[in-house]
């Protein structure tokens, strides 16, 4: 899935969008991938000197994905009127920084789902390690 695909599913635009292409997916797990770039205009404050991914922005291209991942099940109908809330964040752990020219690998899968209440589990890598960690609940309101 591309970009453009990406955007017809997912509301979020530039500078918040932060999934670039889905390599696989799915019912259960979903692989995306995000180029981080020095263009990326939170570098502009975080920090200057020393520019470094903010984690809740890790953490929300982890959830991004997991709305890609739950939106498979909605209708078109249902897609174009959904907003995806976050219910909860739980157990983020942060490993490494991220840094300008790395490529995030973001693996989202489905831990549990009631209606439309989704349950998920993700990690984001780096060269193969494992940067940042979460389970997160969300809420699709249609």
């Amino acid at each position: 899935m591309d970009i453009n695909m990406i955007k017809d599913i997912l509301p979020h635009r530039y500078p918040f969008l932060l999934v670039d292409r889905v390599k696989e997916m799915t019912d259960k797990k979903i692989i995306a991938l995000k180029n981080v770039t020095m263009n990326e205009e939170f570098f502009l404050g975080h920090f200057p000197e020393d520019p470094v991914m903010p984690g809740v922005l890790i953490i929300e291209a982890l959830a991004q994905a997991g709305g890609i991942l739950a939106f498979q099940f909605y209708s078109e109908e249902d897609k174009k009127n959904a907003k995806v809330y976050f219910m909860a964040i739980d157990n983020a752990k942060f490993r490494k920084p991220v840094v300008p020219g790395d490529q995030l690998i973001l693996e989202v899968e489905v831990v549990k789902r009631k209606r439309d209440v989704w349950k998920l589990k993700g990690e984001a890598k780096v060269d193969g390690h494992v940067v940042c960690e979460a389970e997160f609940m969300a809420m699709v309101q249609r």
